[in-house]
């Protein structure tokens, strides 16, 4: 994994020091070759053991090896590319060309954040589940109704819920073979994790998709999709989240129609929609 990639997508697990350490080399990478461990602590007012452990935490023998690998990953990607002066004076190619670099490393980190043996095994809870219960509010709600109904047209009972006050009389009728999956960005919302310990306590499973950072709801979960989206700009930033987190849902998606019955029974709903329209 690249270095730049493994700082941001670990920052919201670090403690206030190491996020210091983190946020200066990610806002001064191309001046970070100039920069020992101690002048590097110099300037963040931190002692010199505190980047060497930074290094060592992350994976890397220590802090020139830190520096060096993430030299090699400037040299080779042109930098981890803040937003353009072109695409920040409105330049409508420079803006376009800006973004979908920005929905590229979002993808990129999300996919790193999620191995594939997790993405698999949230795929066999799927297929295994005799219920898929799919909760989220807001925008959350959006991504979470979208991904209930791929679910029934591949055959799964996927039951969608926009308020989760009114979730837990439903999950109430819950099976120990059920699934329930939990979309929350910021995984904060007491009800979530309300719902989630009712819905573990009757035997059933817990998928959240949240972002990457220690929240409760992911505490919660028996597996967590993680979603990584990063920009200074507030404006920008969701758009990043919902491009990283809709690549994430479409795997899985894909991955389910490997059943080629499901497969099957999926285009026989195409090819009935495409009747309709064209009679």
């Amino acid at each position: 994994m690249q270095p730049l990639l493994v700082i941001r997508s670990e920052r919201g697990q670090m403690s206030a020091i190491e996020r210091r350490i983190a946020d200066f080399i990610l806002e001064n990478t191309h001046l970070l070759r100039d920069y020992s461990s101690q002048q590097l602590a110099n300037a963040l007012g931190i002692s010199q053991s505190s980047v060497v452990k930074f290094s060592q935490k992350l994976g890397f023998k220590g802090y020139p090896d830190l520096k060096f690998s993430i030299g090699e990953a400037v040299a080779r990607n042109g930098g981890d590319a803040q937003p353009s002066e072109d695409a920040a004076a409105g330049g409508q190619q420079a803006l376009s060309e800006d973004l979908w670099r920005a929905k590229g490393r979002a993808e990129e980190e999300t996919r790193l954040l999620n191995p594939p043996e997790r993405v698999d095994a949230v795929v066999e809870m799927l297929r295994g589940a005799d219920k898929a219960f799919v909760v989220g509010t807001g925008e959350d709600g959006v991504a979470a109704r979208a991904f209930a109904i791929r679910l029934s047209l591949l055959g799964f009972p996927a039951i969608h819920h926009y308020d989760p006050v009114l979730v837990p009389a439903e999950v109430a009728t819950s099976q120990p073979g059920d699934l329930l999956i939990l979309f929350s960005e910021r995984g904060q919302q007491s009800s979530l994790c309300q719902l989630a310990r009712l819905f573990q306590r009757r035997g059933g499973k817990v998928v959240s998709v949240t972002r990457h950072t220690a929240n409760p709801l992911r505490a919660h979960a028996d597996l967590a999709l993680l979603v990584s989206a990063h920009d200074e700009r507030s404006h920008v930033e969701p758009l990043l989240y919902q491009a990283a987190q809709q690549q994430l849902l479409d795997l899985l998606f894909l991955l389910l129609c490997a059943d080629e019955s499901r497969r099957r029974r999926l285009d026989d709903y195409h090819e009935h929609v495409r009747s309709l329209q064209d009679p």
